[in-house]
């Protein structure tokens, strides 16, 4: 038998379907009690986290904006000292 005739008939060949699966159970397919804790408390960090870093965000921006003003200032103070 050569290696055309092999392939032919592999390609010829109709595979035998699978039954359907059956729905498994819902105990099984859904996490539970324990599952909706751990997302519920994966939310809960994940929020805490977000205004956490929202303050800090913040709190860097403001320090910012007066550090600033204070160098704004000082510029002024030393352009008015030579002047």
């Amino acid at each position: 038998m050569s290696l055309a005739s092999a392939l032919f008939e592999l390609a010829a060949a109709t595979p035998t379907p699978s039954p359907t699966p059956s729905i498994p159970a819902a105990d099984i397919t859904t996490p539970g009690p324990w599952g909706f804790i751990a997302f519920f408390g994966v939310a809960v960090v994940v929020l805490l986290l977000i205004i956490d870093m929202t303050r800090r965000i913040r709190r860097v921006r403001y320090r910012a904006e007066v550090a600033e003003k204070l160098d704004a200032e000082q510029a002024q103070r030393d352009d008015d000292g030579r002047a």
